[in-house]
Protein backbone atom coordinates (compact mmCIF):
# COMPACT_ATOMS: atom_id res chain seq x y z
CA UNK A 1 0.00 0.00 0.00
CA UNK A 2 1.10 3.58 -0.57
CA UNK A 3 0.95 4.65 3.07
CA UNK A 4 3.89 7.02 2.63
CA UNK A 5 2.27 8.83 -0.30
CA UNK A 6 -1.18 9.33 1.22
CA UNK A 7 -2.18 12.93 1.56
CA UNK A 8 -3.94 14.58 4.42
CA UNK A 9 -7.66 13.90 4.34
CA UNK A 10 -8.59 17.58 4.42
CA UNK A 11 -8.46 18.24 0.68
CA UNK A 12 -11.37 18.25 -1.78
CA UNK A 13 -9.99 15.19 -3.57
CA UNK A 14 -9.59 13.21 -0.36
CA UNK A 15 -10.64 9.60 -0.26
CA UNK A 16 -12.35 10.39 3.08
CA UNK A 17 -14.92 12.90 1.80
CA UNK A 18 -17.62 10.28 1.18
CA UNK A 19 -16.97 8.69 4.58
CA UNK A 20 -17.22 12.12 6.22
CA UNK A 21 -20.62 12.57 4.58
CA UNK A 22 -21.70 9.24 6.10
CA UNK A 23 -20.61 10.50 9.54
CA UNK A 24 -22.69 13.65 9.07
CA UNK A 25 -25.65 11.54 7.94
CA UNK A 26 -25.31 9.37 11.03
CA UNK A 27 -25.31 12.47 13.24
CA UNK A 28 -28.26 14.01 11.39
CA UNK A 29 -30.63 12.72 14.05
CA UNK A 30 -31.53 14.52 17.28
CA UNK A 31 -31.53 11.33 19.36
CA UNK A 32 -28.02 10.39 18.22
CA UNK A 33 -26.77 13.92 18.92
CA UNK A 34 -28.26 13.69 22.40
CA UNK A 35 -26.58 10.30 22.90
CA UNK A 36 -23.22 11.79 21.94
CA UNK A 37 -23.77 14.64 24.38
CA UNK A 38 -24.77 12.20 27.13
CA UNK A 39 -21.59 10.20 26.56
CA UNK A 40 -19.27 13.20 26.09
CA UNK A 41 -17.56 12.92 29.48
CA UNK A 42 -16.25 9.43 28.70
CA UNK A 43 -18.54 7.67 31.15
CA UNK A 44 -19.95 4.27 30.22
CA UNK A 45 -23.73 4.20 30.29
CA UNK A 46 -26.34 1.48 29.82
CA UNK A 47 -29.16 1.71 27.29
CA UNK A 48 -31.70 2.34 30.06
CA UNK A 49 -29.61 5.11 31.59
CA UNK A 50 -29.12 6.73 28.17
CA UNK A 51 -32.85 6.39 27.47
CA UNK A 52 -33.59 8.28 30.69
CA UNK A 53 -31.08 11.02 29.81
CA UNK A 54 -32.28 11.55 26.23
CA UNK A 55 -35.94 11.02 27.15
CA UNK A 56 -36.58 8.34 24.55
CA UNK A 57 -37.75 4.73 24.85
CA UNK A 58 -34.96 2.22 25.53
CA UNK A 59 -35.83 0.31 22.34
CA UNK A 60 -35.34 3.48 20.26
CA UNK A 61 -32.05 4.29 21.97
CA UNK A 62 -30.89 0.71 21.45
CA UNK A 63 -31.57 0.94 17.71
CA UNK A 64 -29.63 4.19 17.45
CA UNK A 65 -26.74 2.76 19.46
CA UNK A 66 -26.62 -0.26 17.13
CA UNK A 67 -26.16 2.06 14.14
CA UNK A 68 -23.56 4.08 16.01
CA UNK A 69 -21.73 0.89 16.96
CA UNK A 70 -21.71 -0.33 13.35
CA UNK A 71 -20.18 3.02 12.37
CA UNK A 72 -17.58 2.56 15.14
CA UNK A 73 -18.73 5.72 16.87
CA UNK A 74 -19.42 3.90 20.14
CA UNK A 75 -17.89 0.88 21.80
CA UNK A 76 -19.46 -1.57 24.21
CA UNK A 77 -18.57 -3.49 27.32
CA UNK A 78 -20.76 -6.25 28.64
CA UNK A 79 -21.11 -6.82 32.37
CA UNK A 80 -23.38 -9.78 33.04
CA UNK A 81 -26.63 -9.13 31.18
CA UNK A 82 -26.03 -5.38 30.86
CA UNK A 83 -24.21 -3.66 28.01
CA UNK A 84 -22.48 -0.36 28.60
CA UNK A 85 -21.71 2.14 25.84
CA UNK A 86 -19.10 4.83 25.49
CA UNK A 87 -17.81 6.96 22.66
CA UNK A 88 -15.01 5.39 20.67
CA UNK A 89 -13.09 8.69 20.54
CA UNK A 90 -13.48 12.42 21.09
CA UNK A 91 -14.22 13.34 17.47
CA UNK A 92 -17.99 12.82 17.61
CA UNK A 93 -18.16 15.18 20.58
CA UNK A 94 -16.16 17.79 18.66
CA UNK A 95 -18.43 17.48 15.62
CA UNK A 96 -21.57 17.85 17.73
CA UNK A 97 -20.07 20.76 19.70
CA UNK A 98 -19.10 22.56 16.50
CA UNK A 99 -22.57 21.96 15.03
CA UNK A 100 -24.20 23.41 18.14
CA UNK A 101 -21.87 26.41 18.01
CA UNK A 102 -22.79 26.90 14.35
CA UNK A 103 -26.48 26.72 15.29
CA UNK A 104 -25.90 29.38 17.95
CA UNK A 105 -24.29 31.61 15.30
CA UNK A 106 -27.37 31.16 13.10
CA UNK A 107 -29.63 32.43 15.88
CA UNK A 108 -27.57 35.19 17.47
CA UNK A 109 -25.02 37.83 16.54
CA UNK A 110 -23.27 37.12 19.85
CA UNK A 111 -23.60 33.37 20.40
CA UNK A 112 -23.65 31.96 23.88
CA UNK A 113 -20.33 30.14 23.48
CA UNK A 114 -18.62 33.49 22.81
CA UNK A 115 -19.89 34.79 26.14
CA UNK A 116 -18.42 31.77 27.89
CA UNK A 117 -15.07 32.20 26.11
CA UNK A 118 -14.95 35.90 26.96
CA UNK A 119 -15.77 35.21 30.60
CA UNK A 120 -13.04 32.56 30.78
CA UNK A 121 -10.54 34.90 29.12
CA UNK A 122 -11.45 37.66 31.59
CA UNK A 123 -11.03 35.24 34.49
CA UNK A 124 -7.64 34.11 33.15
CA UNK A 125 -6.58 37.73 32.73
CA UNK A 126 -7.59 38.48 36.30
CA UNK A 127 -5.64 35.48 37.58
CA UNK A 128 -2.55 36.47 35.59
CA UNK A 129 -2.73 40.05 36.87
CA UNK A 130 -2.71 38.82 40.49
Amino acid sequence: MDADTRRCGRFPESEYVELAVEVFALLADATRVRIVLALRDGEELSVNHLADIVDRPASTVSQHLAKMRMARMVTTRQHGQRVFYKLANEHAVQLVTDAIFQAEHALSSTPRHHHTSAAMADAAGTENAS
